[in-house]
């Protein structure tokens, strides 16, 4: 697969698709050897960047990352967060960005990942009653330790980005984008490219909703996340479902599926892209990691944004609780 540069001042090489492994707890019910098996065929088929976070599972994701990756430390880029903290109610959490939690939490992720260094670490959210410059400062100084080797940031404002960059440089900065989700592109994408920070879409596929494998809630289990947010609910769903299906006739015409088609739309947004589609089975992976080789047309991608333009999808992508806590 075609490697990508990740951030201009403190460069990370990674493969130009990476994988998102969110979805062992939220997207229904997980299962460990298939995950195993998914993140083995993964580095196969040459991908070699893995984001996780230690919200994921209370910790488990990042046990699970650390036991398929264990012996192929050195051939792959490991990326996680901290931020969230997640009680006894699985529903319940606050984020604590303090300098000081960043150094608890940094030694957490460590012992989960088997790993004496993680590549590349984020702020999974930012709490706006701490400045930043004290949560970047604290990173920096883990980067001086060798604990981590690259800073990132996660759906923070393009303010907030600038002032981050002030104190150290901000390798990557990892915010929703895709065909569903276009509002960074007015002021968020411009401000990482005017300070060299590299960027990585998470959910690049709707959550899913892109592939056209969903028609109802009904097709979700039950206790996938997806059930509550608004885009996927009443009124919403029938017009974004609508939507999937202008994909899905693209898609077609340019002989791949619609995953595929908002991979590739992605990647052919520029060379600092590298989207992180999630995934549990393994023919989803190798779906997937066929995209990064699909070329778009001029025809094709002004066809795509003009059946997909910005603000088209129907409701917010979270609850209003966790929109408060975006882009800060």
């Amino acid at each position: 697969m075609d490697q990508r540069t990740l951030g201009r001042d403190r460069p990370l090489t990674v493969s130009a698709l990476g994988l998102g492994c969110m979805g062992s707890e939220f997207y229904g019910p997980g299962d460990k050897a298939g995950s195993i098996s998914t993140i083995a065929r993964a580095v196969e088929l040459g991908i070699t960047f893995f984001d996780t976070a230690d919200m994921y599972g209370v910790g488990a994701n990042e046990e699970l990352l650390g036991q398929a990756l264990e012996g192929q430390r050195d051939d792959v880029v490991i990326a996680t967060k901290f931020g969230i903290v997640r009680d006894d109610d699985p529903r319940g959490r606050r984020v604590d960005s303090s300098g000081p939690y960043a150094k608890r939490a940094v030694e957490a992720s460590l012992r989960r990942l088997r790993t004496d260094y993680i590549d590349l670490y984020y702020l999974h959210r930012r709490n706006p009653d701490v400045p930043i410059d004290e949560t970047v400062g604290a990173l920096a100084e883990l980067v001086e330790e060798g604990k981590i080797r690259h800073i990132g940031l996660s759906e923070v404002s393009a303010d907030t980005l600038r002032a981050a960059c002030a104190v150290h440089p901000i390798t990557a900065l990892q915010s929703e984008w895709s065909l569903f989700t276009r509002g960074i592109e007015a002021e968020i994408v411009p401000a990482a490219r005017e300070l060299g920070v590299g960027i990585v879409p998470y959910s690049p596929i709707g959550r899913g909703f892109l592939t056209g494998q969903y028609a109802s809630l009904e097709d979700l289990a039950e206790d996938d996340f997806r059930r509550y947010q608004p885009r996927f609910q009443g009124d919403n769903l029938e017009a974004n479902l609508r939507l999937v299906e202008r994909v899905r006739k693209i898609a077609e015409e340019a002989g791949c599926t619609p995953a595929q088609l908002a991979l590739a739309w992605l990647l052919h947004q520029g060379d600092d892209v590298v989207p992180i589609p999630g995934t549990k089975r393994v023919k989803y992976v190798e779906e997937n990691a066929d995209a990064a080789d699909i070329r778009l047309t001029r025809e094709q991608l002004a066809a795509v944004d003009a059946a997909m333009p910005v603000g088209a999808a129907a409701g917010d992508r979270y609850p209003a609780e966790s929109m408060a806590s975006l882009e800060l």
